[in-house]
Formats: structure tokens, sequence, C-alpha cells
């Protein structure tokens, strides 16, 4: 393709059809500038609704609103010349009832102009997925863990163990069934997930799930290292960028204690240089 050639936008059935292909690459996004920086190397943007703890302090998902996720999905939306936003319905936006999550859903894909979106929830949510598809709405679907329902769960806690594994199947195939394009498969174990994705015909993509998923998802402030402290063991860090800002916002302060910043080149004098002059 020659740079000047019109970049075609990644679509819900471009994602369906990598199935078993070259891994899908999703990163977070909730910022038009780091949408920007994702869209040039991935393949999804997910406008994840842990942008409540990531950007806005929360302790969990749960407080995050259909609003809040509105306004980080016009931002990534803005920023994605390529890949494809996908956007998280938050919690209680969808659970009610199928028409109550389809008329959210369009308010989401209306008011911020992304393809796609995605809910947590299994066989349960199977109902609600195809009552979506059906309508228009691509639904990317989550199973495993999934934190909108960390109080029932117990906890962020690897889900799919032993006798936990065959509801974790059943899960993965309804909501194959009601016509997801894609699955995210969450703190599951490996060879779980591995028969998983070799099950279903559409894409899992994993955060914690193991190598062998059909693409990878990880929160972009976690694996750039902009948190000191919070290390999930699924999580590698490509970057210490927390570490550098400390570094450098303890510089700045230093300088501006020591009026060494701003020097004299960041200022302006107090009449201007001469027209014609040199500098």
């Amino acid at each position: 393709m020659s740079a000047s050639s019109p970049v075609r936008p990644v679509l819900p059935a471009d994602i369906k059809a990598r199935k078993g292909g070259i891994p899908i690459v999703c990163l977070t996004a909730y910022t038009t500038p780091v949408a920007r920086i994702v869209d040039a190397h991935c393949d999804i943007a997910l406008v994840g609704d842990s942008v409540g703890m990531v950007l806005h302090g929360l302790p969990s998902t749960l407080g995050v609103t259909l609003e809040m996720m509105i306004l980080h999905g016009r931002a990534v939306v803005r920023g994605c010349r390529k890949a494809m936003p996908v956007i998280d319905m938050p919690f209680g936006s969808y659970e009610e009832s199928p028409a109550q999550a389809y008329r959210n859903a369009a308010r989401l894909m209306a008011e911020t102009g992304a393809p796609a979106v995605k809910l947590e929830g299994g066989r349960h949510m199977a109902e609600t997925i195809a009552f979506l598809t059906a309508r228009g709405v691509p639904v990317m679907a989550h199973v495993g863990l999934t934190p909108q329902a960390v109080n029932t769960l117990g906890g962020y806690k690897v889900v799919g163990r032993d006798a936990e594994a065959a509801g974790v199947i059943a899960d993965a195939e309804a909501v194959e069934a009601a016509g997801a394009f894609s699955v995210v498969l969450e703190k599951v174990p490996e060879g779980l997930a591995a028969r998983i994705s070799q099950q279903l015909a559409i894409p899992t993509i994993g955060i914690g799930a193991g190598v062998r998923c059909d693409g990878q998802v990880l929160v972009v402030d976690d694996m750039l290292g902009l948190f000191t402290e919070f290390r999930p063991k699924f999580v590698k860090r490509y970057g210490e960028l927390g570490r550098a800002a400390d570094e450098a916002i303890a510089a700045y302060a230093a300088e501006v204690r020591a009026r060494a910043f701003p020097a004299p080149e960041h200022g302006f004098a107090d009449t201007a240089p001469a027209k014609g002059a040199r500098g």
C-alpha cells in the first residue's frame, strides 16, 4: 500500500476472519494521544471499563457510567484510523434485559462512532448477545474472570480450574452460538484456554490465559509500567514510564524551587528584536 492510499479500518468481520491466523493484537486506550499510538501497531483499541480504575481512581469497574464510556470512546475513535475501537458496556447498562442492552449499545455506537461493543458474561448473556447481533450490534464477548462480577466471584481469581472448567467451556460455546465475533478469556488456565481456542470457530483473545489464544489484550498503562506498585502476574512490562515520569517531575520540581527553571532561553524579552536583526 502506498503512502497516499487510504487506510482501511479493521471491522468485526475482519477480526472474526483472523481465527487461527496471525495473532490479534489488542490494547486498551482511553485518550486520543494513546489511541494514535495504539492505532499504529494494534488491530483493536479496547475502550475498557478499566478506565474507571486506571484514570479515575475507582476501586473497581462497578462505578463506571455509560457517560464515561461515551466520553472516552469518542476520544479513542478520534485517534484511530486503522485499529478497531471496541467499547465496554459498563456494569448495569445491559444486564436487566436484551432491550436495555440494545438501547445502551446503540447509544454507545451512535454517539462514539465505534463499530462494536464488549460485554461480560457467558450462558446467562447469550440471549442478550443474540438480540444485539440480530439488530446490527457486533459483540465481543468476555468469559472466565469477569471483573464486573468480582463481588460474586469473590475476587480477581483464576476461573476454570478443576470442576469450573466445564462451565467456562459452556460459556464460551454459548457466546459463540449467540453470534459474538470474538471472545476474551480472562485469567483462565492455559490448557483450558488452548482447548477453548481449538474448539471455537471465533477468535479467542487472552488476558492471563496463555499464548495459545488467537490474540492477546493488556491494559496499556500496565504494560507501559505507569503503575509502580500494581503488578499482575500476567502482565509483562514493556516500559517503565511510571518511574521515568517520577524522575522527570522530581527534576522539574527541584529546578522550579531552585529558580533554575525557566532559564532565559525559555522566556521572552521585554522589547522585540529590531526588524531584520539576527536572533
